[in-house]
């Protein structure tokens, strides 16, 4: 726009642009003068955040590459500079680095990473002013695993785990988990869930009972899949056992309640370890645990019950995944014992829980109970009885000396202790069992046994020959068991070696034979028994003299063996079929003594230092192995086997065909030969099975 008022001349430019800077130019008409002029325009620096969101956030995946363009404007063109937290971002070639063009400016992170999120700042100055924008970088990536499950609940073939959240979601919320689980000695773990779980607790189901498992976490985000978690500890799905079946009551008396029951229908790979018994009173909901320990039987006794208390019993089985469901006795119990006498019959019946005494006799006490002197006796005798009986044992009908044999009773049973038994503890044991005025008895035989004692004198009778006739009388002492039988020994009175002649001689006498003439010796006897032999020996006071007797021994005369024979073919030659070019073998065997001499021949010619052929032998088997033999090689070929008793021979022939009538000849009888009988014939195998193959390719139908 231009305006002119006398001599003033004015050139107006609204609303500047940068595109209005320039040269200028005023003429003034009439004048040769020209006045030039500059303009030059300036813009303030600017940002442009139209493409990024409201809040100026851009989302970068770890490990990913970021390129983010501003687009910036301004005249002059600003100076643009990036920084974060009051540090400046340079242009370089490091990993995060800023990129300066003339409209805009690039920040550059090449690889992506979690600490690099923030907020960046973006500076613009030039002459005109300043522009300043902030923008926030979010690096996302999957999540850290979480910690390692916890398996806080077992069963059958279920459990419940449950775990932490990840302690770094990636950036990005959780999504859910995905759970695996695998059999501990396995390395193939498996997916249990499809679909994302949002809780963080699961519930595998569908495990073998008894086997170890261990399982782990993956988390989820919209990234992707965190690495797996560390395995949780070890763990073996096991159910506690079915309730226990048929509690009953036993006995009952005034301060003792005793309960039994069978064990449980089902148990289960976790097995059974013991029970669990319980009481409670009448009007009360206080559960008391009568067994400080697992109970392993089927029976237990609850003690110091106050008499004429009712109470409520169970039971439960534990095993290692807990205790079962209790098994509850269906009405309370009166802790009293009830005795009703007959007054009619003016006996006693016992009615309710007491019972008559009986005696228990193990079926290996019903015969005589043998034990060795030094060896232990412990005799383990049940009863019944209600109420408690009194108990009177007798050794031999006297009382027993409780400072030799120990006796403990218990309310079911009596036993026995002898801890070293001697010879003196043999003899008959007599139990009495008494309830009130009824009376039960039993008795047991016991035998120590020891070894027995040497026979009392040895005896020479009789001497003849070569033969001595002994005798000797029993041992005193058997040992307190029965003489099984005598060992006697011999000794040459020069060296008194002592050797066994007979063992386990079951008479007083014997007859000892073979002895050598000219010797003299003593004997000796052993007394045994089923302990053992004696100790102690009994010993001939006289030697035994073998006389001579002018006798003079001659060695037997023995005529050697003639082992001497003339050659004899075992196995013969037969007549064999070879095919040009293979080789062929002929085979046969031969016997004699002394070692025949082999000699090969062909058509009567003796085969000598011929290379075409070898022969070699082998455990009497003879071989002439002819190499790659041509029609020519045909004929009749003989072995001939000498010594000095004569001389055999035995031949065959020996037909080479060429591959063409080979083929020929044998394909016309192979229907008619099996593989076997043209072995016979004497085809190597390996052209039979070479030309089979063939056949067969060359017509597969026919063959």
């Amino acid at each position: 726009m231009f305006f002119h008022f006398l001599r003033i001349h004015k050139l107006v430019v609204t609303n500047a642009l940068v595109e209005d800077e320039g040269d200028y130019v005023f003429a003034p008409d009439a004048y040769s003068v020209i006045l030039p002029a500059k303009v030059h325009v300036i813009d303030p620096p600017k940002i442009n955040l139209d493409g990024l969101d409201a809040d100026n956030t851009v989302t970068v995946i770890a490990g990913n590459k970021l390129r983010l363009e501003i687009p910036i404007s301004g005249e002059p063109p600003p100076k643009a500079i990036w920084s974060r937290a009051d540090k400046a971002i340079m242009e370089g070639s490091s990993r995060i680095r800023a990129e300066h063009y003339p409209d805009s400016t690039t920040l550059v992170i090449d690889v992506a990473e979690k600490d690099d999120s923030g907020v960046y700042h973006i500076n613009l100055k030039n002459e005109a002013g300043e522009a300043h924008a902030a923008i926030t970088i979010k690096v996302v990536d999957v999540p850290d695993p979480p910690v390692a499950p916890r398996v806080t609940h077992v069963g059958d073939d279920w459990c419940i785990m449950n775990w932490e959240p990840p302690l770094y979601d990636g950036g990005s919320p959780i999504l859910g988990y995905f759970i695996e689980r695998k059999k501990k000695q396995s390395s193939r773990w498996m997916r249990l869930n499809f679909d994302l779980c949002k809780e963080t607790t699961f519930e595998p189901k569908k495990m073998i009972e008894g086997v170890a498992y261990e399982v782990r976490i993956f988390a989820v985000n919209a990234v992707g899949l965190s690495k797996p978690s560390m395995p949780s500890k070890p763990f073996v799905p096991l159910a506690v056992t079915s309730p226990p079946t048929l509690l009953a009551v036993d006995s009952v008396t005034d301060t003792t309640v005793t309960m039994k029951w069978r064990p449980p229908d089902h148990i289960g790979a976790a097995g059974l370890d013991g029970y669990v018994l319980e009481y409670c009173f009448e009007g009360t909901d206080s559960w008391i645990v009568a067994n400080t320990e697992l109970i392993e039987k089927t029976k237990f006794t609850i003690t110091g019950l106050p008499t004429d208390a009712r109470i409520f019993v169970r039971v439960k089985a534990v095993n290692a995944a807990g205790a079962s469901d209790p098994k509850y006795y269906s009405q309370p119990i009166l802790v009293k014992e009830i005795i009703v006498y007959d007054t009619d019959c003016k006996t006693t019946l016992f009615y309710s829980h007491s019972e008559a005494p009986k005696i228990r006799i193990p079926r290996h006490l019903k015969q005589t109970y043998i034990r060795r002197v030094g060896e232990a006796i412990n005799l383990v005798i049940p009863f019944q009885g209600k109420p408690r009986p009194e108990l009177t044992w007798k050794k031999d009908g006297a009382p027993i000396d409780k400072n030799q044999i120990n006796i403990r009773n218990s309310e079911t049973d009596t036993i026995i202790f002898i801890r070293k038994a001697e010879r003196s503890h043999s003899g008959k044991y007599d139990l009495q069992v008494k309830v009130e005025k009824y009376v039960e008895t039993a008795s047991i035989d016991i035998q120590v046994v020891d070894r027995p004692g040497p026979p009392q004198v040895v005896k020479i009778n009789d001497v003849w020959g070569e033969n001595v006739a002994l005798s000797w009388l029993p041992p005193k002492d058997d040992g307190n068991t029965a003489i099984t039988g005598y060992t006697i020994q011999k000794a040459d009175k020069k060296s008194m070696e002592w050797f066994t002649v007979i063992e386990h001689y079951h008479r007083t006498s014997a007859t000892i034979t073979e002895l050598v003439i000219g010797n003299e010796y003593y004997f000796r006897v052993f007394a045994e028994n089923m302990c053992g032999l004696s100790e102690d020996v009994t010993m001939t006071k006289e030697s035994a003299v073998i006389a001579k007797d002018g006798k003079i021994y001659k060695n037997p005369m023995y005529e050697d063996f003639n082992f001497t024979e003339a050659p004899m073919f075992t196995q013969p030659l037969v007549n064999t079929y070879a095919i040009a070019g293979y080789n062929a073998t002929l085979n046969c065997s031969v016997r004699g003594n002394p070692k025949p001499k082999i000699t090969w021949m062909k058509n009567k010619v003796a085969i000598v230092d011929d290379p075409r052929y070898r022969m070699f032998s082998n455990q009497g088997v003879c071989t002439l192995e002819i190499r790659k033999p041509s029609p020519y090689d045909g004929g009749t070929y003989s072995c001939k086997a000498v010594n000095d008793l004569g001389a055999v021979e035995i031949d065959c022939k020996l037909e080479v065909k060429d591959g063409f009538d080979f083929a020929f000849s044998f394909s016309s009888f192979l229907g008619g030969l099996s593989f076997c009988r043209l072995l016979l014939q004497g085809v190597p195998p390996n052209v039979i099975d070479s030309y089979l193959r063939k056949l067969h390719s060359s017509n597969p139908e026919e063959y």
